[in-house]
């Protein structure tokens, strides 16, 4: 295995509302409210519980959001494999470099390659690009599920299966001054790297092979979930390997990885198959997974009693949950495909036979019952405002269900997606998730993040139809590109769900299964072309 570093300072083109001089990126910064920029994201949701709640935001805000502009977009090269390109932007923003103090943003792609860019001005402070060794394609027909391409190119590739490094890094807290990056490359192998400079800090780790989602860090617990087993190493040992719980039906979902409780138990979702717990199969379900001395275990799980039906339409919950606090107690609240939303207990999270939900919904989506353009993708949110309610938001796609009510409906209604807001309240004894607002149609709603009374989402644009008359199933991922829109980044009112802000069109293509970042009145999106955007406030 290879590895390839490079320091850049300025060989990259960087375009946008205040251009590419730094001095004038500088000055321009310089007359931004006078508010303590201390905000960080460390992580894919914000935090363990996958939250996405940005609670250190202070410059944007319900009033000054509506000027946002373009600061500045960075054309990293990184190639796209399948659909993806580049994962959500993480940022910390008080690191010690050679060249002095920076606030620094670091994006990931799937082809390999780390980028850190220093978020004043949209330069490129550091590049690693990882090498391993590939296993030869096998030459199977496009159409096969397990195909991976067969010598095609990288964005012809299948869409399940892209290869290359699909998992969202994580940050680690600052130790003798410098601030740990994990990442696993798209050979299984983990690396830990400085955030100044992206040197190794420690030898890197074999970890896992198969597609990545983002990695969760809790203390010395590394979380790294792979497409059928989550795997586990404690960084203080890493001597000890790492630790792993394959699912025997069902693959593992949930873009933002899992979330973690007070336990330490890892919270995710299963995609489609069967379920039989004498034979371990828990597909289509919410699963809780823990470390027991040496080894890896599941600890609890909830599984719809209509496991069966949804299998055979193939909607599986496929969102990361969320965990919070509610009235003195755990919950989590997930969600997928099908389109509804359930409250689980941690401690038990269906009930004695596994399938009672403390609460669910009614479909507030995917009447059409579809299984590929519409339902909820991606993960929930929660948080919680000043009057101490707890609300959630759940992305979906496909227009909201016609016989669900919210009592605040935006507009344009929704025809391709859009944002789903409840409040969560008790209700003799047992806590129930209200509906409250719908937001505006969005193309393909992803997952919210949310900072200082705003919710921040965008439309991805994709073509999601994997299927068609005259093909039928199709797994040559140039053929959705091709039909694909373009991202379209949303600011809205999180009380009400009213649009404050739109991106328009300024980002011209699409963008896969990435996500939104929010830190010290900057909004980070990416886009199908590799192109990093940075949005605030001038």
């Amino acid at each position: 295995m290879m590895k390839e570093a490079k320091k850049i300072p300025g060989n990259l083109k960087i375009t946008g509302a205040i251009g590419a001089c730094t001095a004038l990126a500088l000055a321009m910064s310089a007359t931004l409210p006078a508010r303590a920029q201390n905000a960080d994201w460390v992580t894919d949701g914000g935090d363990t519980i996958r939250s996405g709640w940005q609670k250190d935001e202070q410059i944007l805000s319900t009033a000054s959001v509506k000027n946002m502009k373009l600061l500045w977009k960075a054309e990293t090269g990184n190639e796209a494999r399948a659909l993806h390109n580049l994962m959500p932007a993480l940022i910390v923003h008080k690191v010690t470099t050679a060249s002095g103090e920076k606030q620094i943003v670091l994006v990931s792609g799937i082809s390999d390659n780390l980028y850190a860019y220093d978020a004043a001005d949209g330069s490129l402070l550091w590049k690693q690009h990882f090498t391993y060794a590939v296993e030869k394609p096998r030459e199977e027909p496009p159409n096969d599920w397990d195909s991976i391409g067969g010598g095609k190119t990288p964005k012809t590739l299948n869409f399940l299966e892209p290869g290359g490094s699909s998992d969202t890094p994580v940050i680690g807290p600052e130790k003798d001054g410098k601030f740990p990056v994990y990442m696993v490359d798209g050979g299984g192998i983990l690396h830990i790297l400085n955030l100044a400079d992206g040197t190794d800090l420690k030898p890197t780790v074999t970890a896992v092979k198969g597609k990545g989602w983002a990695l969760t860090l809790v203390g010395d617990t590394l979380w790294m979930p792979a497409i059928n087993q989550m795997n586990v190493i404690d960084l203080a040992k890493t001597s000890d390997g790492v630790k792993s719980w394959k699912s025997e039906s069902g693959g593992l979902w949930g873009r933002r990885g899992a979330a973690v409780d007070s336990k330490g138990v890892a919270w995710l979702t299963t995609g489609d198959g069967t379920y039989n717990a004498a034979k371990k199969e828990f597909a289509n379900a919410v699963i809780g997974l823990g470390l027991e001395g040496n080894s890896l275990k599941l600890k609890d799980y909830f599984i719809p009693t209509n496991w069966e039906w949804l299998q055979k339409r193939d909607l599986d919950p496929n969102n990361t949950p969320t965990i919070f606090n509610f009235h003195g107690r755990e919950l989590i609240a997930a969600s997928g495909k099908e389109c509804r939303l359930a409250l689980l207990d941690p401690n038990s999270a269906g009930g004695a036979d596994h399938q009672q939900p403390l609460f669910k919904s009614d479909l507030f989506c995917n009447e059409e019952v579809d299984f590929q353009d519409s339902g909820s993708w991606g993960a929930v949110s929660s948080w919680e405002d000043a009057k101490g309610t707890r609300w959630v938001l759940a992305p979906f796609w496909g227009p909201a269900h016609s016989k669900f009510h919210f009592p605040i409906t935006n507009t344009p209604v929704t025809v391709k997606g859009g944002m789903a807001a409840f409040k969560v309240i008790e209700k003799e004894g047992k806590p129930e998730a209200v509906p409250v607002w719908v937001s505006r149609d969005i193309d393909h709603g992803e997952p919210a993040v949310i900072a200082n009374g705003v919710v921040y989402t965008f439309g991805s644009g994709d073509f999601t139809q994997q299927a068609s008359p005259d093909k039928g199933l199709n797994f040559d991922s140039s053929i959705r590109a091709k039909q694909a829109n373009h991202v379209t980044l949303f600011a809205l009112d999180a009380q009400t769900g009213k649009e404050l802000y739109s991106s328009g069109n300024t980002i011209p293509t699409f963008n896969h299964f990435s996500g939104v970042s929010v830190a010290n009145g900057h909004v980070y999106v990416s886009s199908y072309d590799g192109v990093l955007y940075c949005f605030g406030l001038k």
